[in-house]
């Protein structure tokens, strides 16, 4: 209840005032409308969880059809958010007509407080355990997934993850940088039936030709000159579990080879050993690029292509999923608030408009870290579209407004900066740098001997 958001309709002034006064401290955001004419109007610009909806308002035939209207409008653009009804003594049939047209239940006025607050909790708490297709992809401070989203594509992507993740299909997911890739093979092994067993990542597009085998495989005592002592690979590792390996599309035909064996015989051999070690594992990829340039026989072996796609998933990019750009931007705004110990109720209009109006080159974890910022920097109880910068490294070249015969230069100046500021904030640790980058860490380390960083 504490992170919900509420709004309270209702044309009696006096009433307003003693919900905003009662529900205040109780939830993140309350806000209160007078003119039920304004009332989609609210829920277009903000993500609420809750409606309390007064069944009657002034006109010159009280029947409650005014509020079953309202309803009906409500549940038809936004059937997740939850209505209770506040009805008078006489127009309790009325309120029960509501529920069966979707309302989560009623309240009677005057209202006793106690139990106004306890039909909230129930409805918001029954919000949360049956509505699972409110969820959708990024990022809690658990570090367990959630997915974040209530937009069509990502309702699709649910109902697939629905689908496959209880089979052991080998999964491919594509999708460009920062779309929460890595988030999404979590869902599948949190919903899958290994879901109680191990689940181990490899960034393999990070590794080089010689750590490829050793990472993946293992190694003996005495293979090489730096092998003092038996060490199992992440194959090995992953057995009986979940094994995701992530930039895929960046591992070269040698290693495609070499990993494509192992896939078709189940079993791994260590570096310095002749012993095969059979594995059982359910196999998760993930990469940036797509399948046309993955079909390029030059660039990825069509084999395992077949071998590792038993079925894709496509992330959408954030641009292509609308209202969940603030679903996701309040998400981040709770997490960064609470971390920062920072009192901020929400956003400005002028910042959902920012948002709403930016293309996100950086998608999922350029919204993350703008909202950061903002926190931040925010010297108010709400993030005013003055609070939100985005990251000067996914600015595109066709989007300045300087002159172009100095663009290249201003450009690689604050491409410059923003590579330097991400490699001090990580205290120079190049993974954590080029995730927050939006980079791989080949391409980083490209870049930081271009800048002679």
């Amino acid at each position: 209840m504490k992170k919900s958001a509420v709004l309270v309709v209702d044309d009696d002034h006096d009433l307003l005032t003693a919900a905003r006064i009662l529900l205040k401290p109780k939830v993140s955001h309350v806000q209160v409308e007078s003119n039920p004419e304004n009332l989609m109007g609210h829920l277009d610009k903000m993500s609420y969880d809750l409606v309390l909806l007064d069944m009657n308002f002034k006109s010159t035939i009280n029947t409650g059809n005014e509020g079953l209207f309202w309803l009906s409008r409500i549940k038809e653009k936004y059937p997740n958010i939850r209505v209770i009804m506040i009805t008078a003594y006489g127009a309790v049939d009325l309120a029960v007509k509501s529920l069966k047209q979707g309302a989560s239940d009623f309240v009677v006025k005057p209202w006793i407080n106690e139990h106004l607050l306890a039909t909230i909790e129930s409805a918001l708490t029954e919000n949360k355990n049956q509505d699972k297709k409110v969820k959708n992809s990024l990022l809690t401070l658990d570090g367990v997934p959630d997915l974040i989203g209530q937009s069509v594509v990502m309702d699709e992507l649910q109902y697939k993850l629905e689908k496959i993740a209880p089979t052991d299909a080998n999964i491919l997911i594509l999708g460009e940088n920062g779309t929460g890739k890595d988030l999404i093979a979590q869902a599948i092994q949190k919903r899958s039936l290994r879901a109680n067993d191990v689940y181990v990542k490899v960034d393999v597009g990070s590794l080089t030709e010689s750590l490829f085998e050793s990472e993946l495989f293992g190694y003996k005592k005495g293979a090489f000159t730096d092998a003092r002592e038996d060490r199992q690979g992440r194959f090995e590792a992953a057995n009986g579990g979940t094994l995701f390996l992530d930039e895929i599309g960046n591992i070269s035909l040698q290693q495609q080879s070499k990993l494509l064996t192992v896939l078709q015989n189940r079993y791994v051999t260590p570096l310095g050993s002749h012993q095969m070690i059979p594995v059982d594992i359910r196999l998760i990829t993930a990469t940036n690029a797509g399948l046309k340039v993955l079909a390029d026989e030059n660039r990825f072996r069509k084999d395992l292509i077949y071998r590792i796609n038993t079925v894709e998933i496509q992330v959408p990019p954030l641009r292509h999923r609308g209202h969940d750009i603030q679903l996701l931007a309040e998400h981040f705004l709770n997490v960064y608030a609470k971390k920062y110990n920072k009192r901020i109720d929400g956003f400005e209009a002028d910042a959902i408009k920012k948002l709403f109006s930016y293309h996100f080159p950086g998608n999922v974890r350029e919204l993350q870290y703008s909202i950061e910022r903002a926190v931040i920097m925010a010297d108010q109880a709400s993030i005013s579209g003055n609070d939100i910068f985005f990251s000067p490294i996914e600015q595109q070249p066709e989007e300045s407004s300087f002159d172009t015969s100095i663009a290249g230069t201003n450009l690689e100046e604050l491409e410059r900066k923003a590579i330097k500021a991400a490699i001090d904030r990580f205290n120079g640790n190049i993974s954590k740098a080029a995730k927050e980058l939006g980079l791989t860490r080949a391409a980083l380390y490209r870049r930081l001997e271009k800048y002679d960083i």
